[in-house]
């Protein structure tokens, strides 16, 4: 047995024989050309017919995976259909003499690297994307239509890296995971993955071999983990593991559309903790009933080393806004600095970043990112139901700063005739002692609240929740934390207010009950967590 071990990106146990995935695409010669027009008509020709092909595969894509996956599509025909793109192209043809193929083959590396690109957000990181477009531009041009599989039974597929159009395309009936030598663990070709439920581990690399082919494999998306010819031991644990995961999901795949209500009658939301553009199609696939924390900073920590404009900041809010509906969703200002660090914005050293400039600190230092931040969330207001949540708040002073500022961007967006909520309604976070302390003050203040356990433990208990040195010693459970819990509900609720955890403490069943014995109006849970948070709410008596 040999083990081979990546990165996992889409749970699940896939078990079957291995074929490798093979691209019907001759290689791509350097050839000079002397009508340098009728190459630009073939680049044309192609585009337009590439464009048609996305149109087909965004309808397909909107059925299989949903809207805001399929969103994938649009950006790809987004590119095609740039008048840049069109440019860049068509001048590196007149210019080189060269033919289209090498040409958009040499682009298509180039455009990683433009700064315009970059400032529209095609790529986003998601390098994957921009190549899926160039091969199938070149695909059309070399008439190499056909991927091979040879298999006419179910088989795990193999490939040095497959992109968002092979994945959303693969046959699930076929296709029983994949496994691939290169790939990023935030690509559309891994959200592509976990969104369709094939088990998948990518980032192998040259480990997996070409002789592997027709072999038994054994494919764990729950560790990363890849077994070629497995032993008998192995193959029956892991046989065991795969149908346990089947019948779970089953069991809780009927929870969808319930309430989530206890059976005394007592009943409290969930919501889901999102991060990016990907997470809101797994919100809707796990029946939550909205976002009740959209964590902005990983905006920010996606994009390397160039800071999101507002307006790529402002679409994915607008898409959340819009895939919601009417249930709620909750947009944090960014809360950059800690151990959410984004290499775009220079915070300086800090001795200690947890206590450090972080949260709005970091929004009221960087003033111009905070007023993007805004104008993106109150924007995005004008498409669903939005509400502002204001991070690491301290005082009533920061509150009362905080709030003066989005008057003023609600001024500049009138001057702009852009359209927003005027009256979006604006929460905090309590992650601080200090805040528990005024939650009272703060009740009267603002207009909902949300608990983040995560920060309001490491603060009260002075430890480092990321230390391992002091995780004998951290306890998520002390007194001192369900306390400051309790009295933070009871602030709010005597002001008429509502409060949520979204910490990870709101996703730990044991502690479900004591949240709903003391009023916890909203449990907000990553996407994967809501239907197993739902049954145990309706198992409490």
């Amino acid at each position: 047995m040999i083990t081979l071990t990546g990165k996992k990106i889409s749970e699940g146990v896939a078990i079957g024989k291995l074929a490798f995935y093979k691209r019907d695409i001759k290689e791509i010669k350097r050839i000079y050309v002397k009508d340098v027009e009728k190459e630009i008509q073939r680049f044309q020709r192609a585009r337009e017919k590439a464009v048609a092909e996305l149109r087909l595969l965004y309808d397909m894509s909107v059925r299989e995976v949903g809207e805001a996956n399929a969103a994938i599509f649009e950006m790809q025909q987004e590119i095609l259909e740039d008048q840049e793109f069109i440019d860049k192209i068509t001048s590196m043809i007149l210019e080189e003499k060269l033919n289209v193929e090498y040409i958009i083959e040499e682009a298509s590396e180039g455009l990683l690297n433009d700064a315009e690109f970059r400032r529209k957000g095609y790529n986003k990181g998601h390098e994957g994307d921009v190549k899926d477009v160039a091969l199938r531009l070149i695909r059309i041009l070399s008439r190499s239509y056909k991927d091979k599989m040879f298999m006419d039974e179910p088989f795990v597929m193999a490939a040095k890296e497959l992109y968002p159009s092979d994945t959303v395309q693969l046959d699930k009936t076929k296709v029983l995971g994949f496994v691939t030598m290169y790939g990023a663990i935030n690509s559309h070709t891994a959200v592509l993955a976990r969104t369709r439920g094939i088990p998948a581990v990518i980032g192998l690399g040259e480990v997996l071999k070409k002789e592997y082919e027709g072999k038994t494999i054994i494919v764990d998306g729950y560790e990363g983990k890849v077994y070629i010819e497995p032993d008998y031991t192995t193959l029956t644990r892991m046989k065991e593991r795969r149908d346990a995961g089947v019948h779970q999901i089953k069991n809780l795949e009927r929870l969808k559309g319930k309430e989530n209500v206890t059976q005394s009658g007592q009943r409290i939301d969930i919501c889901a903790n999102v991060g990016t553009r990907e997470d809101i199609e797994n919100v809707l696939r796990s029946d939550a009933g909205g976002i009740g924390l959209f964590r902005s900073e990983f905006l920010y920590m996606e994009t390397g080393n160039r800071i999101p404009t507002e307006d790529q900041i402002f679409q994915v809010y607008r898409l959340a806004a819009e895939s919601m509906g009417n249930n709620r969703v909750v947009i944090r200002v960014a809360d950059l600095g800690g151990d959410k660090m984004a290499q775009c914005i220079d915070l300086g050293r800090q001795e200690n970043p947890a206590i450090g400039l972080r949260g709005l600190r970091v929004m009221f230092e960087k003033e111009e990112l905070f007023i993007e931040q805004l104008r993106a969330i109150l924007r995005a207001s004008a498409y669903g139901n939005v509400c502002l949540m204001l991070p690491m708040i301290t005082s009533m002073e920061e509150v009362t700063r905080a709030k003066d500022t989005i008057e003023r961007v609600k001024r500049g967006l009138k001057e702009d005739k852009q359209p927003f909520n005027a009256n979006i309604p604006i929460g905090v976070m309590i992650e601080t002692p200090a805040a528990v302390m005024i939650s009272g003050e703060l009740a009267r203040e603002v207009d909902f609240f949300s608990i983040g356990t995560n920060d309001l433990t490491q603060l009260t208990l002075g430890m480092d929740r990321g230390s391992n040195k002091l995780s004998r010693y951290y306890n998520p459970y002390h007194p001192a934390l369900l306390k400051m819990i309790r009295i933070v509900t009871n602030n709010v609720h005597l002001e008429g207010k509502t409060i949520s955890i979204c910490g990870d403490l709101a996703a730990d069943l044991s502690m479900t009950e004591y949240f709903i014995q003391i009023g916890i109006d909203e449990l907000s849970v990553a996407p994967n967590q809501v239907l197993s948070l739902r049954k145990k709410i309706r198992d409490i008596q």
